[in-house]
């Protein structure tokens, strides 16, 4: 079997650097599902009506979520109102048709939120797969926050992440001063998953080594109504680590937590 993943390739060109946006073609023995995996059936039938059509399915089936917040407005009944499914896709074909007609972060207003989650997961704190989890948040300059968002988003549909099977999915959080990415996941008490994908999500993007990102439980932003602010990482909140963080090019250091 064959399954499709996308990455991005540099290449040298007259004017300088260049990025190539590639697919990569995997060869597997054995099905990405397991035979006893509730998934399984209705994958293996999408997965061979997409074959029949000439077409490169993808391990999961995503959908594309937008939520444009009303400043000031904070409660959690006005943020489901807020959420629209923009579109669905389940194969290399469609996730390119999807992301190539999506507005460019750049050109967003703030405050706004663009969703990329597995089917079936919806991006709120409450839902079943999100509510015993947490979230890895990572703040950039305005800048430099399309080129990450699109390096996270090839890596989750190309199932490139470690523990991908803990991972409901990404966000894009466009605010004020800076734009912060935060990679949803299914279990915040697995301390290994939770720090693997750490690992993993720095590897991706090539953040610094020493670069420190937030970590949240879903329960807390519950408790706090609010996604970004007090922060934890390895038990000790984030004003406690101001110390470690260092003034990295595209890397935002700004402490003013939007919610």
């Amino acid at each position: 079997m064959e399954s499709v993943v996308a990455e991005k390739k540099q290449s040298e060109s007259n004017n300088g650097d260049s990025t190539i946006i590639t697919l990569s073609v995997l060869d597997s023995s054995s099905s990405l599902l397991s035979d006893n995996s509730p998934e399984a059936p209705e994958f293996r039938e999408r997965q061979a009506r997409d074959l029949k059509a000439g077409l490169h399915p993808l391990k999961h089936k995503f959908v594309f979520w937008y939520t444009r917040r009303t400043p000031g407005v904070r409660s959690q009944a006005s943020y489901e109102d807020n959420i629209k499914k923009i579109v669905d896709f389940s194969t290399v074909e469609g996730f390119w048709v999807s992301y190539c007609h999506l507005a460019r972060p750049s050109s967003l207003p703030s405050p706004t939120d663009l969703h990329l989650f597995k089917e079936g997961i919806r991006p709120l704190w409450e839902d079943s797969a999100n509510c015993n989890g947490g979230k890895w948040i990572i703040r950039f300059k305005k800048i430099v926050s399309g080129r990450f968002w699109e390096d996270l988003v090839l890596a989750l549909v190309g199932d490139q992440l470690d523990y991908g099977d803990n991972i409901c999915g990404v966000v894009l959080s466009i605010r004020f001063n800076e734009d912060i990415l935060s990679v949803w996941n299914k279990n915040a008490s697995d301390h290994q998953a939770v720090m693997a994908l750490r690992d993993s999500i720095k590897r991706h993007l090539k953040l610094p080594h020493n670069y420190v990102m937030e970590y949240k439980a879903h329960d807390a932003s519950l408790r706090d109504n609010s996604s970004y602010r007090n922060t934890w990482l390895r038990g000790l909140t984030i004003r406690k680590l101001d110390s470690y963080w260092k003034i990295n090019d595209g890397l935002s250091t700004d402490f003013a937590f939007d919610p």
